[in-house]
């Protein structure tokens, strides 16, 4: 079920535990101990459904965190790592303390820079003498190496724990890395060791089992893991019933859907949030029940507390895809007069909203816009009106745009060239689509990166159409050695099949369960 950028939402809540902090042997990892070489990634992020607590750090004054962090995310050569800030800042004089540097990497994990919180941590490991370790901070360190290093290394991290830090975080931890690469069986076992070890006695293991199960689309699974709990007076929070409500509206029934809604009304333990009704309005939007998921919108802006940016993200996603360009307008101006400053995610769903409802010249105009206030050029937001314009047929545009991005200092990614080869492939021009290709494959990041089926096929036939064989099998050759697509016996026809699993990467929208699994980012 699509629903927003995936730039990605995160609630701030507080899940301080003043338990954290309570006398644990020192971790200390072996220096000796690098995942840095490994080349395998997942993309999963430890979510408030399965936080299993956190240091006390956030009730304290922010005084040096936000100028370390400023100077780690705005690195000029990012390849030198987070540890050459970090001993920079201390010849300075300025002793960093636990408190601030588990700050710095809570902000980091926010915007999904895992690895330079990984190195943060590992600049901690070193220096064990200053650093007592809890199993909250190990749990946070498996968490990065399965979203930087894969989930094989983080299962290594996890045998080499001593057991006494291997309580109900760290095993929570690994259970939400197998759902987050949907390795069911793994992720199944380790569950049943939590109910035998006593771990699995609240709401947030039962919630990650059901974020899986959803994402497999397995739904009466989901349903028997809400009557275990049940059966097992295990009281659902919010995200419970908000799993369940988007499992019913997954399926297509907005009579289940209300009916798990009047039920969490019910519920007096229960104030439905901002995500509920976000969730609520994706369904009706799908189901073409227009102003119910208008009235929805209207909640979401009810319950929206605090300064948190995320909500109005999804606000002008969603009413991007009802199509109410004047609603998208009012909330961005509500936005920008809230918060001083724009992140880049902010600027990618109100462009990818406009694109939505068909105001190419207000998208152009944003883009100028934020073009003039980045702090660093996210080509992700110029893909957005480079795929628009090759689907209009400007590849010119496009490319203007993509050279602007390169003056800029900016890094096409493999979205970019895929939206290139699009475009010379409408264009008829095999050669350059090939070279563009190519780009894409060898890109920074490449082995995150699906290629859109519909974009090959087009390809392949334009290959057959000019009886260009060679061509087509350069590419097939590409697609091999990439280790992510395989072919449907001897490519009869257009058809591709890839393993695992098609995506059109348009990332306007994603899934709706990632409004589920990423809110409280950071939160263990």
């Amino acid at each position: 079920m699509l629903l927003q950028p995936s730039l990605h939402h995160h609630t701030k809540v507080s899940l301080s535990s003043t338990q954290a902090y309570s006398i644990i042997p020192r971790f200390n990892r072996p220096k000796t101990l690098s995942f840095r070489k490994s080349q395998v990634t997942v993309t999963c992020s430890i979510s408030q459904i399965h936080s299993y607590g956190t240091m006390d750090y956030e009730r304290r004054p922010a005084i040096k965190w936000n100028a370390v962090y400023k100077r780690i995310s705005l690195m000029e050569k990012p390849e030198l790592g987070a540890a050459s800030v970090l001993n920079q800042w201390e010849k300075e004089g300025q002793m960093l303390s636990k408190w601030e540097l588990c700050r710095v990497v809570k902000e980091l994990r926010k915007y999904k820079r895992h690895e330079h919180a990984l190195e943060v941590y590992e600049w901690m490991n070193n220096r064990g003498e200053r650093f007592r370790f809890s199993s909250s901070d190990a749990a946070i360190q498996l968490d990065l190496i399965a979203k930087v290093h894969g989930v094989s290394s983080a299962e290594d991290f996890f045998t080499r724990l001593h057991d006494s830090l291997k309580d109900k975080r760290i095993y929570g931890a690994l259970l939400n890395a197998y759902v987050r690469a949907t390795i069911r069986e793994k992720a199944e076992s380790l569950f049943d060791d939590m109910r035998s070890k006593g771990y699995a006695t609240h709401h947030l293991p039962f919630n990650v089992m059901m974020t899986l199960y959803m994402n497999l689309k397995e739904h009466d699974k989901v349903e028997s893991i809400v009557s275990e709990m049940m059966q097992k007076n295990i009281q659902l929070d919010t995200y419970s019933y908000n799993i369940w409500l988007s499992s019913c509206g997954s399926q297509g029934s907005a009579e289940r859907m209300e009916h798990v809604f009047e039920q969490m009304k019910q519920d007096r333990t229960i104030n439905p949030n901002w995500t509920t009704f976000s969730t609520m309005a994706t369904v009706y939007i799908k189901l073409g029940q227009l102003d119910k998921a208008l009235d929805c919108l209207k909640k979401v802006e009810s319950r929206i507390t605090g300064r948190d940016r995320i909500p109005y993200h999804y606000l002008l996603s969603l009413y991007g895809s009802v199509g109410n360009k004047d609603e998208i307008y009012r909330v961005w101006n509500i936005y920008k007069t809230i918060f001083l400053s724009v992140p880049n995610m902010g600027y990618h769903g109100m462009i990818s909203s406009l694109i939505r409802v068909g105001d190419a010249e207000g998208a152009e105009k944003i883009y100028e816009e934020w073009l003039a206030v980045k702090s660093a050029f996210d080509p992700r937001i110029a893909n957005l009106l480079m795929s628009w314009h090759v689907k209009d047929g400007n590849l010119d545009r496009a490319e203007s745009i993509f050279n602007e991005m390169l003056e800029m200092g900016g890094k096409p990614n493999s979205i970019t060239w895929e939206i290139l080869a699009e475009g010379h492939t409408g264009e008829r021009r095999i050669s350059e689509a090939l070279s563009c290709w190519k780009e894409a494959y060898a890109a920074v990041g490449s082995n995150k990166w699906k290629a859109k089926p519909a974009s090959i096929a087009a390809f392949f036939k334009l290959c057959e159409d000019e009886a260009d064989m060679e061509s087509k099998e350069a590419l097939v050759e590409l697609m091999r050695q990439s280790h992510v697509g395989s072919f449907d016996g001897a490519l009869i026809g257009n058809k591709v099949s890839i393993v695992n699993g098609e995506t059109d990467n348009d990332n306007d929208e994603i899934e709706n369960e990632e409004v589920l699994l990423n809110q409280g980012q950071g939160s263990i």
